[in-house]
């Protein structure tokens, strides 16, 4: 045996004569071998035990290194003797004449190497009863020596146990690591996933063929994008062979005239289930197909396992996105060819190989391991041996043809069924789908012109799968859309291929193509129909869905339609079943686009304007389209912004507390609009943002347009840039109306100057900005940087900063700030904000010595600082004792001007 690669395990260059042999030492005869297709493993199977050879490259030194293999595994197996077994990557398939056993390898931690991961061991009943029945023959021999024990036959019922259940089998699987040095982590644990029992025929008192099961396979499927090979590693000599990456599992076996196939990875579930129209001698499964022979014929099945490795493989399988024939389709027998005394059979490639015998006379039987049904007794396995030389020996390669001719000759076949209303099109293109679809799945497929020649067949059979369930009015009539997305048709190319369907309105389109045409003009794709083409969609609608006629009528694909057979069909409509506003608007929409701006007005006067916005709600393509991801207003928008800029905000308000649009959607959406650059912000956004305060968004989108209207207002009155349309809402409305903006402090009006009022712009941004600080919801600790571009130079700035200080509690700096920039407002603010009880002492700790000390130094603000200072000591007078009020009066004041104080303070006391 070479091993794992063709050209031999000697990395040193040798006689090309010489064969390079590897012994492997057992100690029990080996009964049947199997080889890793995944790491070149070796699986030998003896009686009771499989015995498992690890593949490795031995190096031995610079110069030298050679392929070998190191006994890894034993797995015992009470009371089994395999017929067939089957290895790939960490599942073994074992079975007997009616048994079949497939296990599964895990590691686990070296700690619990070794141990046996399955229940307890419990013989079944059936197991049970076979052996008692051993024992009751033998004891009846004694008493009835004409009986022989053959005489009497026990039969165990038929069982299928799947995944988990099937540990209750009742047979007794344990573990023996035979690694002397244990480096990698090796499998130590092990449990089965599936076990089915047969039960024979006992009709003819025999141990009949008939019922004894062969051809044992496990066929993996690999992850598509791992093309290398394991040959290749090995090689270079410098890693041992690396797995490639296993993504679906299949087990086949066979009963003469049944056969199943099973998938065996994340989930362990039937797939097919094969009835042969003659006994089978041999299968042999591929991706493709299913391969049996019997004696005279060779047949050919068509199998599942690229759809369910499909689904496998593509989460979005079965969405909307994608779609593959289901994997119960019914399985279809492709041909029968002739072949006299067919024997055995093995796949290659493209290549099938069979050997045939003319003569069926001295046919080396297969090994029988017993008479007695079912007995466990250790019989050597005993061939007949042909005594002199035979002849009618013959070996035949039969080449399969390719994978695109086949499908060509299967979607030629199926044009007979083009005309008829019958599933047997889409089986015959399903079929021929599934083909196409596990050529692709090949890891060896590397060839680019190859695999773009089956590219090319996968697109046209979704192409062709897409116009079948287009024309038949199925359950699964909505598969059109998935298969014509994966065809990478244009929606001009699917309605062209329907357009003789649907021609002259003679035949009404089906529930698969209206479901395409209609998913896929709300999906905007980046296409436009031609004239053409859009009225005879429009047609469609109106004849076979008309409640779906304006929602078509809005989608950019429709842009090209005439605009008076839109309004035609749109009058035909009965709006009784239908939004009534919905269908005005689309009649709206299409009198602008003719220029007809009386029966546009018309039509907008039979809603309210509420009414309105809940038809936009319905239909927001009437507002906006999205062309290759980018947002553009339609013509409409354009005309409500000139006309109606409140419903035009108001209806895109709804539309995003209806989530049918985001923030930053709605947001570019209105610079489209305006025609302003990124940076710019237009009017129209602005009173968006003020009315997304007003409709009390979330807390967290209220602190967002807080900064946003904030940075907005500052830079309109740093610059004195005036808004570029009307605002929608004055100060006094947003204050009325919306309890993110609050009464602006009275002390605040001290602070604006007559010159700053004849801008009226001006100053309705200053008093949003004031009012907005004002209010209770606004986080203003971070709103510092906003306000930087506002100097407290400026009366405006000044007030900006003076609400700032106070919403912060820093009650003295704004004082300091008020009295350098305008003491006439230092008196109204501190009867406005001094008066809770903590803060009442400012009068007489800052506000009184700061005024004295200011008296002092004079200046142009002398007599505003001898006012403020007056009413200051009015109110300290009032709220301090007699003596207390001394004790703050600065030791320098002249007696005349505090007496009066004084004696108010006095006489207080006094009365009280």
């Amino acid at each position: 045996m070479v091993g794992h690669l063709v050209e031999g395990c000697f990395r040193e260059e040798t006689s090309k004569d010489q064969m390079s042999i590897i012994e492997f030492p057992l100690s029990e005869p080996p009964l049947c071998i199997s080889c890793c297709p995944v790491t070149g493993d070796l699986l030998v199977g003896c009686i009771n035990k499989l015995v498992l050879f690890s593949l490795k490259w031995q190096v031995i030194n610079e110069d030298f290194s050679m392929l070998d293999f190191d006994r890894s595994l034993v797995v015992h197996i009470e009371s089994i003797i395999p017929v067939e077994i089957s290895f790939c990557a960490e599942y073994m398939a074992v079975m007997t004449d009616l048994e079949v056993l497939i296990l599964q390898l895990e590691s686990a931690p070296k700690d619990k190497a070794n141990i046996d991961s399955s229940p307890p061991t419990k013989i079944p009943p059936a197991r049970q009863a076979d052996t008692e029945a051993g024992k009751k023959s033998d004891d009846y021999t004694l008493s009835a020596p004409q009986l022989e024990p053959e005489d009497f036959v026990i039969c165990p019922k038929p069982t299928e146990l799947l995944g988990e259940v099937s540990r209750q089998s009742g047979l007794s699987v344990t573990l023996e690591s035979m690694e002397i040095n244990d480096k990698k982590a090796s499998p130590s644990q092990i449990h089965s996933i599936l076990y089915r029992r047969f039960a024979p025929d006992v009709s003819s008192y025999v141990f009949s063929d008939d019922t004894k099961l062969h051809s044992l396979q496990l066929l993996p499927i690999y992850q598509t994008g791992q093309p290398e090979s394991v040959g290749a590693d090995i090689a270079d000599g410098k890693s041992s062979p690396q797995e490639k990456e296993l993504l679906s599992l299949f087990c086949f076996f066979s009963l003469p005239h049944i056969g199943y196939l099973y998938m065996a990875v994340k989930s362990v579930e039937l797939v097919s289930v094969y009835r042969y129209p003659e006994k089978s001698q041999q299968a042999v499964l591929t991706p493709q197909f299913l391969h049996v022979i019997t004696s005279n014929n060779l047949q050919c099945f068509t199998v599942r396992c690229s759809a369910a490795a499909a689904r496998d493989a593509d989460p979005y399988m079965d969405t909307t996105l994608k779609a593959c024939p289901p994997v119960s389709l019914d399985i279809c027998a492709l041909r029968m060819q002739l072949f006299i005394g067919l024997k055995t059979i093995c796949h290659f490639k493209n290549h099938i190989i069979l050997l045939t015998k003319a003569d069926t006379e001295d046919i080396p039987e297969r090994r029988k391991l017993s008479r007695s049904l079912l007995s466990r007794k250790n019989n050597s396995v005993k061939l007949k041996m042909p005594s002199t030389m035979e002849s009618g020996w013959n070996l035949y390669i039969v080449n399969t043809i390719s994978t695109v001719q086949l499908y060509k000759e299967m979607v030629d076949y199926s044009k007979t069924y083009k005309n008829m209303r019958t599933q047997s099109c889409i089986h015959l293109l399903s079929e021929a789908h599934l083909l196409v679809r596990a050529a692709l799945m090949d890891p060896c497929l590397t060839e680019p012109e190859e695999k773009e020649e089956l590219l090319e067949a996968f697109r046209e059979s979704c192409g062709h799968l897409g116009d079948c369930y287009s024309r038949l009015d199925t359950q699964y009539s909505h598969l059109a859309l998935p298969y014509y997305k994966m065809s990478g048709l244009s929606m001009t190319d699917v309605l062209t291929r329907i357009d003789s369907v649907v021609e002259d309105g003679s035949q009404n389109p089906e529930r698969g193509l209206l479901f395409y045409i209609n998913h896929s003009l709300y999906e905007n794709v980046d296409e436009e129909l031609s004239e053409e083409l859009a009225a005879k969609v429009s047609h469609i609608f109106c004849a076979a869905e008309p409640k779906q006629l304006p929602h078509a009528l809005c989608s950019p694909c429709m842009k090209n339609i005439d605009p008076l057979i839109a309004m035609n069909h749109l009058k035909k409509l009965d709006t009784s079943g239908l939004s009534s506003v919905l269908v005005t608007l689309t009649k709206a929409a299409m009198a602008l686009k003719i220029g007809d701006l009386n029966t546009y007005k018309k039509e907008m006067k039979c809603h309210s304007e509420m009414e309105l916005v809940c038809g936009f709600i319905l239909e927001p393509r009437l507002l906006i389209h999205q062309k290759k991801g980018q947002i553009v207003p339609t013509e409409f928008a354009a005309h409500l912004r000139e006309t109606q800029p409140g419903l035009l905000v108001g209806s895109i308000l709804g539309l995003q507390k209806n989530s049918k649009m985001g923030t930053e959607e709605a947001d570019t959406f209105f610079k489209m609009l305006c025609g302003k650059d990124e940076d710019v912000i237009p009017q129209l956004l602005v009173d968006f943002w003020e009315a997304q305060l007003v409709a009390s968004f979330p807390d967290i989108v209220v602190q967002e347009l807080f900064f946003k209207l904030l940075s907005q207002y500052v830079w309109r009155l740093s610059r004195r840039q005036p808004p570029d349309t009307k605002p929608l809402r004055n100060p006094e409305d947003l204050i009325n109306s919306c309890s993110h903006y609050g009464l602006i402090y009275p002390w605040v009006a001290f602070l604006t100057s007559s010159d700053s009022l004849h801008d009226q712009n001006y100053a309705e941004d200053l008093s949003k900005l004031q009012s907005l600080i004002c209010g209770p919801s606004f986080d203003v600790a971070s709103i510092l940087p906003f306000l930087k571009p506002l100097l407290e130079d400026t009366n405006a700035g000044l007030s900006i900063h003076v609400l700032y200080l106070t919403r912060l509690k820093d009650h003295e700096q704004a004082i300091n700030l008020l009295l350098d920039r305008c003491p006439e407002a230092v008196i109204p603010y501190a009867q406005h904000e001094l008066k809770e009880e903590g803060l009442r002492a400012l009068w007489w700790k800052k506000l009184l010595p700061d005024l004295c000390h200011r008296i002092r130094q004079g200046g142009e603000k002398y007599e505003v600082y001898l006012l403020s200072l007056k009413e200051t000591l009015a109110v300290v007078a009032t709220e301090l004792e007699l003596r207390d009020f001394l004790n703050v009066l600065p030791e320098d004041g002249t007696a005349a001007f505090f007496l009066p104080y004084l004696l108010y303070s006095s006489r207080k006391k006094s009365v009280t």
